[in-house]
Order: C-alpha cells, then sequence, then structure tokens
C-alpha cells in the first residue's frame, strides 16, 4: 500500500516585481495554508518522506505545512522538476520515489495536481484550489506501479470558512 498526498501551494502574489519562481505568498495565502494544514493536523499521518517544488511559493506553503503538522523530523527535499504544471514530471518524481516510501507528501502546482488527481483518484475534482490538500491510497507494492487508486481525503479551504 501506498499513499500519496498532493497539497497545491497557498495563493501568492502578484504584486512584487520577480519572476513567477520567486513570486511570494499572499497574506490571504498564508492564512489559508496555516487553516487547512491546522485542520489536516487530525487526519494527515507522518509521512515518510515530504517532497516540494522549490518555487518560492510552494517552499514557503511546505514550511507552513511542515510546522503546523509537527513534521520538522520528517525528511523534506526540494525537487526542481516539482515546478510542474502539466503533470508529466510530477508523474515522473511520484514513479521514481523509493520503494521504500510509503506514505509521500507533494508541495506543488496547478494544473499538474488537479490533473493527477483526476487520473488517478477516485473523486473528480474541477480545480484543487491554493493550499488545497488530496490524498489518495493505492493498493500498489512499487511506485513505477502506479494505477488509480482511492481519494480518502480531501480538505479544501472553503470547506473551512
Amino acid at each position: 500500500m501506498k499513499k500519496l498526498t498532493l497539497i497545491r501551494h497557498a495563493k501568492s502574489s502578484w504584486e512584487h516585481p520577480v519572476v513567477d519562481f520567486e513570486r511570494p505568498l499572499k497574506k490571504r495565502g498564508e492564512l489559508d495554508a496555516n487553516l487547512v494544514s491546522k485542520y489536516a493536523k487530525l487526519k494527515v499521518f507522518k509521512p515518510d518522506l515530504i517532497l516540494s517544488s522549490d518555487a518560492n511559493r510552494a517552499k514557503s506553503t511546505a514550511k507552513i505545512f511542515i510546522k503546523n503538522l509537527d513534521f520538522q523530523d520528517v525528511d523534506f527535499q526540494y525537487n526542481n522538476q516539482l515546478y510542474d504544471f502539466s503533470g508529466r514530471d510530477l508523474l515522473t518524481v511520484i514513479k521514481n520515489t523509493n520503494d521504500t516510501i510509503n506514505d509521500l507528501i507533494i508541495f506543488g502546482h496547478n494544473h499538474a495536481i488537479t490533473a493527477f488527481v483526476n487520473s488517478f483518484g477516485s473523486i473528480y475534482f474541477e480545480n484543487v484550489p491554493t493550499s488545497g490538500l488530496v490524498s489518495i491510497q493505492f493498493d500498489i507494492p512499487k511506485w513505477k506501479k502506479i494505477v488509480p487508486g482511492t481519494t480518502v481525503l480531501k480538505i479544501f479551504p472553503k470547506d473551512l470558512k
């Protein structure tokens, strides 16, 4: 059994004159990331590994979740392949995950996250919103063998307001 939790980065700000990769979070993004992560504390179990896009907004979101979920002692790595919008690189990262990892959390970007959860989960979502969290369980022994699984958790900010 493998479990994957995908979290879309929090709402970012377009107010700063920086390239897309460096965009920071908006205040609303920080608030939503805190709201979702604090609620998730009772629902998300400690993963074996946390991966994040190395874009500023994804890194900042990951740091908020890690602090609020008390996952500071979990192996945490940045992966530039997760700065992906189509989903091809996201799937490659997942398939190349070491099979000793049974519970994986990934922080990334849309369209990749929504496309992945709709292709590999059991519930269709029009859009995974910023700070949205979706967990999918897979009945597989190896990540390379990933096939559609069962969506077991969905936490979106609007559901908590």
